[in-house]
């Protein structure tokens, strides 16, 4: 374990180092200042580092294994209803806690409520951030069970990638100019650091599990669905509110 940990290490000091290249070129060649507060970013810098290397780490030893057996498991079991259950429920309780899409909820409601949209109180930005968060989550549930549905069913990707973004499209001239901006970012944080790993698991190991499925082929594409649904979910929610 010491071993995988150190080459894990390294590796992520490979990822790090074209930010930390591009960072000090600006800052020295471009602006020519020091670095403000040196030991405390040096401190955070280290830090980070090893927060990464756990990070890659635990992807590695628990959620990429125990998604491909909850997949193989499923397929085994033979039940495309308890399956398809899982997925949706896989991808709604991995995004309604997703840091990134909190984040993001709050700001639109502060945004929102100081733009006159919503009532500048704490009870009404509350409802609007829980809605906003909810409509992503069932986006993204919605998204994995079609996912999951198309590599039983075998159905090509592209149809579905193209007819969504064909939707998205038609959407936006009819969605409340407001809704559109916060509905395309949706789209983006639903990637998480959690439902990415479990997710893109999933596929491959469903995938390897069917027989006529090839992983490669068949097993990706989850994560572009579950990118694309919130758009949608996102932009409707604000033509019903």
């Amino acid at each position: 374990m010491l071993k995988a940990f150190l080459k894990t290490f390294v590796g992520s000091i490979y990822d790090l180092l074209p930010i930390v290249l591009v960072i000090g070129f600006f800052q020295f060649a471009v602006l020519q200042q020091p670095l403000p507060n040196l030991v405390e970013i040096l401190i955070g810098s280290l830090f980070v580092l090893i927060g990464l290397t756990l990070f890659v780490q635990g992807l590695e030893m628990g959620l990429f294994p125990i998604g491909e057996t909850l997949a193989y498991a499923f397929a085994k079991k033979g039940s495309l209803a308890w399956l398809l259950l899982f997925a949706f429920a896989l991808g709604f309780g991995t995004t309604v806690a997703e840091p990134a899409l909190i984040a993001v909820a709050h700001e639109a409601a502060r945004v929102a409520a100081e733009g006159g949209v919503i009532d500048a109180t704490e009870h009404a930005r509350a409802d609007y951030a829980f809605g906003l968060r909810l409509t992503v989550a069932l986006s993204v549930g919605c998204a994995i069970f079609i996912g999951v549905l198309r590599i039983v069913r075998g159905w090509p990707i592209q149809y579905l990638i193209i007819g969504g973004y064909l939707g998205v499209i038609i959407m936006t001239f009819f969605a409340p100019q407001e809704i559109i901006g916060i509905a395309y970012d949706s789209g983006g944080v639903t990637t998480g650091t959690v439902t990415v790993p479990l997710v893109a698991a999933l596929g491959v190991g469903l995938a390897s599990s069917i027989r006529g499925r090839n992983p490669m082929i068949d097993g990706f594409g989850l994560i572009a669905i579950a990118s694309l649904t919130p758009i949608i979910f996102v932009m409707a929610y604000g033509m019903i509110r």
